[in-house]
């Protein structure tokens, strides 16, 4: 699914937030390692969707009304077969509603339940000054306690996402500490530098934030993604 068809749609709707099925998708196409999301408008597809993808897996809602999903009860994690996926379905749809009421709520996002790894949060805001700013530090919500982040404006070298990476305090982290395999670097400035090229070719991008960001020994994944765009 390209950028621009997405933006079209997206801007047809009236609405600024991308589903993070579409933002997982126009990252895709762009290079960078996402989690394999499909969507799913009622319990039987959403049992479809699990098979495809493969169990265990994790149900998130999709509305462009609503952001931050765990807020609403709008995830279920480790679901291990139909009858866990049909029920979660339902939960979710009914706590989202509950939560945000008049919520448009287009079904749920279902994706395979990745491996855990060391979480980093990747992103970009658009400052109104200097432009398009990105940002890498640990993530989850290491990222909203401890503030530990570093910043660069795009576009970025190779040499800006190395030192985005090492700049944070908890770097030591990434090298592997207390018996913990460490992360693949490389595979991490990859996912920077996708990033950095992806919002410098559209600058309709406002708002980026791949969180969290699961780095594992041997490459990159993000489980979760988030897209605002501009009105116009």
């Amino acid at each position: 699914m390209s950028f621009d068809s997405v933006l079209a749609q997206v801007r047809a709707e009236g609405r600024t937030l991308l589903t993070e099925v579409e933002a997982k998708s126009v990252l895709e196409e762009a290079g960078v390692p996402v989690a394999p999301t499909l969507l799913a408008r009622t319990r039987e597809e959403a049992q479809a969707r699990a098979a495809e993808v493969g169990y265990p897996v994790v149900l998130k809602v999709v509305s462009p009304d609503i952001a931050h999903k765990s807020d609403v009860g709008g995830v279920r994690l480790n679901l291990r077969d139909t009858e866990e996926v049909a029920a979660a379905f339902d939960e979710i749809v009914a706590d989202a509603q509950r939560a945000v009421p008049g919520a448009r709520i287009l079904g749920v996002a279902v994706q395979h339940m990745a491996p855990q790894g060391t979480e980093v949060i990747v992103g970009m805001t658009m400052d109104p000054q200097f432009g398009p700013v990105m940002m890498f530090g640990l993530g989850g919500i290491m990222v909203e306690v401890l503030k530990d982040v570093s910043f660069r404006l795009v576009p970025l070298e190779e040499k800006d996402a190395q030192q985005m990476i090492d700049e944070i305090k908890g770097r030591p982290v990434l090298s592997g500490v207390r018996g913990q395999p460490p992360a693949d670097i490389e595979a991490l400035k990859r996912t920077i530098l996708k990033v950095s090229e992806f919002v410098e070719r559209h600058p309709e991008v406002r708002e980026l934030d791949l969180n969290p960001v699961f780095a594992y020994p041997d490459g990159a994944l993000a489980v979760d993604a988030r897209i605002v765009v501009s009105e116009n």
